[in-house]
């Protein structure tokens, strides 16, 4: 019996295809896994709303760049020096740890950005011991968590798997400013993958080595650190949690809109708390509920080297707590001015201020950066919920991987076959569809329901004397009665939330009558 709804949730990821292990035939490997057809659906599908929210409503430039790095790019940036983890191995069976995630599980407490001695004094004081056997930690020492590799033959280069698409967007600066024909402040998006070799990674797909980013880089004009559009999100309220009190050992909220927030100086810019207000609203439009949404704020400890504030957006879940699944950085300058400095580049911008004069100024940097495969998670787990003791995903409509199914209500009598005409017809309107003509109507309106489809369509033997079907409503069971000519058009608009439901056709079974078939 699963107890837990993480496991509900990943028994229906792997038995319906979101989400396997990776290299299941061998045994599997930590930090890796696959999407299967659904897992591949939902996730194109949340890379593009993000497109939409912020590509294509910001009007930023999407770029698309190598995922294997040269060393010297990674040295300017800081990587190679500083991209490591506190790692300690067990004396007796020699499993390997991260020292803050080892030190956390054990006594609640982070240790981001304290020294090996004081990590080293916690694992005493609590007597903590290898997970694994029970043996004996032995020293902590640095792991650079980046995958290191080579570039050609004979006399090879050194290289790694990029560990952030952001060195993409800083080494394409010059074009990229001169695209912009001067504009500021501008923003950069890149989505694509990103490598980290984790020491342990035991949270599933929470904590992966390879997996899916969708980052921004928004340069801007140090002086001048607004945003045209902030009136839209001033009211927008956030949920912060302090860098203070978390030092001071309080988990407290303080509830600020995001105008308040800005006038309070509790964060940096108008531009970076209107990324914030927007990453709110980015959230619950994927159908995150809002008192699961927090801002925490990173300890001086925890910012990443090239970071002068950072704040995490978490979404609180059942199994795991709170994920992080993205993070707003005020990098300030420091890309550019290392890469100016490493490359010999002139990377500064000119600019004319409102007085006509001009001036070079060296771009700062706010960079809101998405983690699609934790999103994906926290989606299917806040939309999981149980109608009659079966499971029901309640996935947002835009976001279900199969918008349409297609069930004749018998195998015989040419209803398959009318069917199949009707399913052709509606993939060739670009629906996605499937089609299920196993077991009783009310089974296959049950796994439908299970993956999240927001529309079945059934065949039966008022079809084939009239050309109509009915359309039944994941949510309300209802269901109404279309002619097939008109199908596509009534799904688009039910889709898109341009009709009731109740008035896109004619409502042919009360919402009871249909509960209590859909039972039988």
């Amino acid at each position: 019996m699963l107890s837990s709804k993480h496991e509900k949730v990943m028994e229906i990821a792997k038995r319906r295809g979101f989400i396997w292990p990776a290299f299941e035939l061998y045994g599997g490997v930590a930090g890796f896994y696959d999407f299967g057809p659904l897992g591949t659906l939902l996730k194109e599908k949340i890379i593009q709303k993000w497109r939409e929210y912020f590509v294509i409503r910001e009007g930023f430039f999407e770029i698309d760049s190598p995922s294997i790095t040269p060393e010297e790019v990674l040295k300017a940036s800081g990587h190679v020096d500083h991209f490591v983890d506190a790692m300690t191995e067990c004396k007796k069976c020699g499993a390997a740890f991260k020292v803050t995630d080892l030190v956390k599980e054990k006594t609640g407490r982070s240790v981001e950005g304290k020294s090996k001695e004081e990590m080293e004094s916690l694992i005493k004081e609590h007597e903590i011991r290898c997970p694994e056997c029970g043996g004996e930690l032995g020293e902590i020492y640095d792991f650079n968590a980046m995958f290191e590799t080579t570039v050609g033959a004979g006399k090879k280069k050194i290289a790694y798997l990029r560990p952030e698409t952001a060195q993409g967007m800083f080494i394409d600066f010059k074009r990229l400013q001169r695209y912009a024909r001067g504009r500021l402040p501008f923003g950069v998006a890149q989505i694509g993958k990103g490598y980290r070799n984790e020491i342990s990674p035991r949270r599933g797909v929470i904590r992966l080595r390879e997996f899916t980013m969708a980052e921004i880089e928004i340069f801007f004009d140090p002086e001048n650190p607004t945003h045209p559009e902030f009136r839209e999100v001033a009211s927008e309220k956030l949920r912060l949690l302090l860098a203070t009190d978390q030092e001071r050992g309080t988990e407290k909220f303080t509830e600020a809109t995001a105008e308040d927030a800005l006038r309070e100086n509790i964060v940096c810019s108008q531009l970076m708390v209107y990324n914030m207000a927007r990453a709110k609203l980015f959230l619950t439009s994927l159908g995150i509920p809002e008192e699961a949404i927090r801002f925490r704020e990173q300890t001086p400890g925890e910012r990443a080297h090239y970071s002068s504030e950072t704040w995490d957006v978490e979404v609180w879940t059942e199994g795991f707590g709170w994920v992080e699944v993205a993070g707003l950085a005020y990098r300030t300058d420091y890309d550019l001015s290392r890469h100016a400095k490493f490359s010999k580049e002139d990377l500064t911008m000119f600019v004319q201020d409102e007085g006509g004069a001009g001036k070079k100024i060296l771009c700062h940097v706010v960079e809101p950066s998405y983690g699609i495969d934790r999103l994906l998670y926290c989606v299917l787990e806040h939309s999981l919920s149980e109608e009659n003791g079966r499971p029901l995903l309640r996935l947002k409509k835009e976001l279900a991987p199969v918008q349409v199914g297609v069930f004749p209500l018998l195998k015989r009598d040419g209803l398959p076959e009318k069917a199949r005409e009707v399913l052709k017809k509606l993939r060739s309107e670009k629906f996605i569809t499937e089609y299920d003509d196993s077991g009783s109507i009310g089974r296959r309106y049950a796994r439908a329901d299970e993956i999240g489809v927001p529309y079945c369509v059934t065949i039966d033997h008022r079809t084939l004397q009239d050309e109509t079907v009915t359309i039944r409503d994941r949510d309300t069971k209802d269901q109404i009665r279309v002619k097939i000519g008109n199908l596509p058009r009534v799904l688009q608009e039910l889709l898109e939330n341009r009709v009731e439901f109740q008035q896109a056709g004619e409502l042919v079974l009360p919402k009871s009558k249909a509960e209590s078939t859909e039972r039988r």
